[in-house]
């Protein structure tokens, strides 16, 4: 199946990649992906979220020992991930993300390589499209196969080789080759949104269509994907930056709403800014008016600002 999938066909072996190997059965199909396709300058980056005990430790000392015979330099890291949860008031979930991302951040430092490889895959994508549907996402917005996330102080392109595939041809190849991998048992149990959303909500989605809506979900984002490109154009033929970057007050006034909400979301995007909730939308929108406040705080640093007929992000 990996000849299928033009990644792998496409990108060159000679550079070095990280890749996140949790043991499960998404990432190791990924990394015995590329092992066969020849990818030999790879780091393995496991995180030890220590949530499940001797069966976390035992993940560990399994991708270990896979990376070692497929000789590959590994990096384990641990975090009492329970602890930083009930500490910071964060969910698992997100606290989880933020482990993972100030953990990949370290390993780029320390390989001095920022490229990243996850097994995000079409399964995945349906339930992504779904959550953010349901948090209020103006589109069908899903992953992206490369796209450059901050992640602690680095900026790390991320890349998502699997994201058409469906998990279960993956199980398949998988089997086929008599590859073992390790079952996290709390994927099971239905404490965590992402759980829910695959063990409960898309197979009675399914149930009710008569049908696999997995597909449909992420043609959604393809789809997704088209109207933005379409949106960009627009963009730059209504010359709504300076040559600063910065976005024109007149210009975006005389916009249709949709697309001069566009503007201000892809300049946010273009500042690395995420989280763009409804709620952050909205509050943006009210400093195009002179009436309105003269700037708003974006997540993490930085604010949107509104000065001498221009919107800008400031850095703070």
């Amino acid at each position: 199946m990996e000849t299928d999938i033009p990644w792998f066909s496409e990108t060159s072996r000679r550079k070095r990649w990280l890749i996140g190997v949790s043991g499960g059965m998404d990432s190791m199909s990924l990394l015995r992906m590329a092992s066969e396709a020849g990818f030999s300058n790879m780091v393995v980056c496991h995180l030890n979220h220590g949530l499940r005990g001797k069966g976390s430790d035992g993940d560990a000392r399994f991708v270990r020992g896979v990376a070692a015979k497929l000789c590959y330099p590994v990096e384990i890291g641990r975090v009492d991930l329970g602890s930083v949860a009930a500490e910071t008031g964060h969910s698992l979930e997100t606290a989880g993300r933020n482990a993972r991302h100030e953990f990949f951040a370290e390993c780029s430092r320390k390989h001095h390589c920022n490229r990243l490889l996850l097994a995000h895959h079409a399964d995945d994508q349906a339930e992504t499209v779904l959550w953010n549907l349901m948090r209020g996402s103006a589109m069908c917005r899903g992953m992206e196969v490369a796209k450059e996330l901050r992640m602690g102080k680095r900026l790390i392109r991320v890349e998502r080789p699997l994201l058409g595939v469906r998990k279960s041809d993956l199980a398949g190849w998988m089997r086929d080759r008599k590859y073992k991998w390790r079952e996290d048992a709390s994927n099971s149990v239905n404490d965590v949104v992402r759980n829910r959303l695959r063990n409960e909500a898309l197979p009675l989605l399914c149930e009710i269509a008569r049908r696999d809506v997995a597909p449909m979900l992420s043609r959604a984002a393809m789809a997704t994907d088209g109207w933005m490109e379409m949106m960009a154009w627009a963009l730059e033929k209504a010359a709504v930056r300076d040559p600063q970057g910065r976005l024109h007050l007149g210009v975006l006034r005389d916009l249709p709403e949709f697309l001069r909400q566009w503007a201000v979301v892809d300049l946010l995007r273009s500042h690395k800014i995420g989280n763009l909730s409804a709620a952050l939308l909205e509050r943006c929108s009210e400093i195009l008016e002179t009436s309105g406040p003269p700037c708003v705080n974006l997540p993490g640093a930085g604010r949107l600002r509104r000065r001498g007929g221009r919107i800008f992000v400031e850095e703070v």
